[in-house]
């Protein structure tokens, strides 16, 4: 079973309306991009205190990271933007403009500044605020760390004063992350000047050192120690969020900067090749690097690895949601199953951002295959073939595939039981929560997960895929209609 995410809907629409109302003594709202990189024109939003950046190898994820971070004194610009001789002439002009709160500044509105690059230095407004920078180097194993290599010997003595304990806030978030009892961790402070430590675990009463953690186990341990400990209205940069971490646990870090956030009122930006670093976020929070275009919504890796030509595919399809994804599954199988070895369908999680990503993809001249666009009957985006983008019929997609299925249920009930895994004498059961369903219904999305606990505590996306295939076997004039507008664009036709 999938993980799922702990924070609740109300905790980030608390989130998202704070920064809205411009709740915060400092806050980075807007960056807009002018000739830096491959980034020219573009802007993107923090409409969450934290923002996820996704995208491919190159496309402009480091970038944006640390932009959020030169308009502030604590990130030096060559931190990200280190110029080599003749080798970076076209830094030349690079310019960065900011909008931000700052109540030390102004009280009652937002402020600008900008950054930019010229006479071969940088030039920016720069503000006080706390920030911090994890880069990937934090997860380099104890034993290659140069400041540690006075410890890693039999000879290595030290004094037991120096020994000091995770704070209980450290200890109780590490062990939801790592979800591992670290109750008797320590922190041996190698250096007068308390800069440098060495971390220690336990266990069945024997100590080990840190050269005995795991790189991931050990860079949460010292991430979260910084964490606790910094001011409120810090701004907080991590690369690769993931790096070293199990896939629960890179859940949960994400979940817990979100707590963070609400508790310390910090602002965070990462970068992420990781799907599981986006389950606990709104789509607003994640951003979609993508060979220079920046793209707001919950698109997901695979998708645009999809976009950038890096699956080899024979015709994308963006469609709005996990729904419209699996109806337009059932309908090419209908067709023809193996169709499906050569077509990439990827949900977009917003009409918008499906034809947007359909229109950019489009008008990359690099693309190596087409894709098309299809929408809910819903969506207030314009279908075109000409833009390849196209509308699939009623309104809400489950209510027109659930109703279409019950004008058939007496015909169809037997097949239907069977499928959702009921015995067939127990048909006209399954008819009857049909039917009852539909009348006590209030949202639409919920028919589906309705049906299944009535019927026997089956999954969602099961009984969905069932009312689907249903419905391609009783209508297959509406499958053929459907595909018709752009069965052209089918690989090997159909």
């Amino acid at each position: 079973m999938a993980y799922r995410s702990e924070i609740r809907d109300s905790t980030k629409n608390e989130l998202i309306e704070k920064v809205a109302n411009n709740n915060y003594e400092q806050y980075l709202k807007k960056i807009r991009f002018h000739a830096l990189r491959m980034l020219n024109g573009q802007a993107i939003n923090f409409d969450f205190p934290v923002t996820a950046l996704i995208g491919s190898n190159g496309g402009g994820k480091t970038t944006v990271l640390g932009a959020s971070g030169c308009i502030y004194k604590d990130i030096k610009p060559n931190q990200f933007f280190a110029k080599s001789g003749k080798l970076d002439e076209a830094m030349q002009n690079w310019k960065i403009e900011y909008t931000l709160i700052d109540k030390n500044i102004k009280t009652d509105d937002t402020i600008r500044r900008t950054a930019s690059y010229k006479s071969y230095r940088w030039k920016r407004g720069a503000l006080e605020r706390d920030c911090v920078f994890f880069g990937v180097s934090r997860t380099v194993p104890a034993n290659e760390r140069i400041e540690l290599k006075k410890c890693a010997s039999p000879s290595f003595a030290f004094n037991e004063n120096d020994i000091f304990s995770l704070e209980n806030n450290v200890k109780n978030n590490v062990e939801k992350i790592l979800g591992k009892d670290i109750s008797n961790f320590a922190s041996l402070q190698i250096d007068q000047r308390g800069k440098i430590s060495l971390l220690s675990g336990n266990h069945n009463g024997s100590r080990y050192s840190e050269f005995h953690f795991g790189a991931g186990e050990s860079s949460i341990i010292r991430m979260l120690m910084l964490l606790e400990n910094i001011e409120d209205n810090s701004l907080v940069l991590i690369e690769e969020i993931e790096n070293g971490l199990h896939p629960v646990a890179t859940i949960r870090v994400v979940e817990y900067l979100i707590d963070l956030s609400k508790r310390k009122k910090t602002q965070v930006v990462f970068t992420t090749h990781s799907n599981d670093a986006l389950v606990p976020l709104p789509d607003c929070a994640i951003w979609a690097c993508i060979d220079g275009t920046l793209v707001q919504g919950k698109l997901n890796i695979h998708a645009i690895r999809t976009i950038t030509g890096e699956v080899d595919t024979g015709l994308a399809i963006f469609v709005e949601d996990d729904f419209a994804k699996a109806w337009i599954r059932g309908i090419l199988k209908k067709k023809n199953s193996e169709l499906l070895e050569s077509i990439e369908i990827h949900p977009m999680y917003g009409d918008g951002s499906a034809v947007k990503i359909n229109t950019f993809h489009n008008s990359d001249p690099t693309s190596k295959y087409p894709s098309i666009c299809i929408i809910d009957g819903d969506s207030q985006e314009s279908d075109s073939a000409e833009d390849k983008v196209f509308r699939l019929p009623g309104e809400s997609p489950e209510t027109y595939i659930y109703d279409k299925v019950m004008d058939k249920i007496s015909e169809c009930k037997g097949q239907l039981s069977v499928i959702l895994l009921r015995d067939f004498k127990e048909q006209d059961m399954v008819k009857q929560v049909v039917e009852e369903t539909r009348r006590t219904n209030r949202d639409p999305h919920l028919l589906y997960s309705q049906i299944g606990e009535k019927v026997g505590f089956l999954a969602e996306d099961s009984v969905r895929d069932a009312f689907i295939y249903i419905w391609t076997q009783y209508y297959p004039d509406e499958v053929d209609t459907i595909v018709g507008p752009f069965a052209k664009l089918l690989p090997q036709g159909s």
